[in-house]
């Protein structure tokens, strides 16, 4: 993303809620909101339209919601990536549209410098946004939720053909570490982690690494304590 500005879509039915974001991101020198919208299917044209790096989603909304919103965005396989907003960070809702693609999600009462924060790590897919938090939400539901082939968009491959680094990067990620702490963890460099990363979700069909910690949680690589 350097060099240009973050280019952000806010869909939400509020329009106090779309506003309010619109201000404080474009308060933000690299970042820049270029639409808003107030419900899925409107998100849906918008995207194609504008070409967001970024959609700031909200949950439930009337005509389409946010989570079949994010299952077509990303089944468009539009570069755009979606970050969910919702009030509860517990929501049954937040993990079924992390399972629909979603990048992350962010509690709709964050802070502005939280806000930001989380658009760029979403739009560089550098790391879990807010991992404690979107690990504790994973975990709660992977707890009922039987693993089944073919979710988060993995198709046939299966967990085997990984390498025994490459599993062990996956558990890392899921666990909510970024490059740089996996790279000190197994002591290597930087970027031999970044080109594992790229090979792990390659090889299951993945997105980014929010989607890759949700698949090693369904596949039990980590078992929920």
């Amino acid at each position: 993303m350097s060099g240009a500005s973050i280019r952000v879509l806010i869909v939400d039915d509020q329009m106090m809620v779309r506003e309010g974001f619109s201000v404080l991101l474009n308060a933000q020198r690299d970042i820049e909101v270029i639409g808003e919208a107030v419900d899925g299917r409107e998100a849906l044209a918008k995207v194609r339209e504008l070409r967001p790096d970024v959609v700031l989603m909200d949950i439930r909304m009337p005509e389409m919601n946010g989570i079949e919103a994010t299952r077509e965005i990303v089944a468009a396989d539009t570069s755009a990536r979606v970050l969910v907003l919702t009030t509860f960070d517990l929501d049954e809702y937040v993990y079924q549209a992390l399972r629909a693609g979603a990048s992350g999600f962010l509690l709709k009462d964050a802070s502005a410098r939280q806000l930001a924060e989380g658009v760029r790590v979403v739009a560089s897919g550098d790391a879990l946004l807010a991992p404690s938090v979107t690990r504790r939400l994973i975990t709660e539901f992977a707890r009922s939720t039987p693993m089944r082939r073919g979710t988060v968009g993995v198709g046939s491959v299966q967990v085997e053909e990984l390498t025994d680094r490459e599993t062990e990067v996956l558990v890392l990620i899921a666990q909510g570490l970024s490059n740089a702490e996996i790279a000190e963890r197994l002591v290597v460099a930087e970027s031999t982690i970044k080109t594992h990363v790229s090979r792990v979700l390659v090889k299951l069909g993945l997105r980014d690494r929010t989607q890759a910690a949700v698949y090693a949680y369904e596949s039990r690589l980590i078992t929920p304590s």
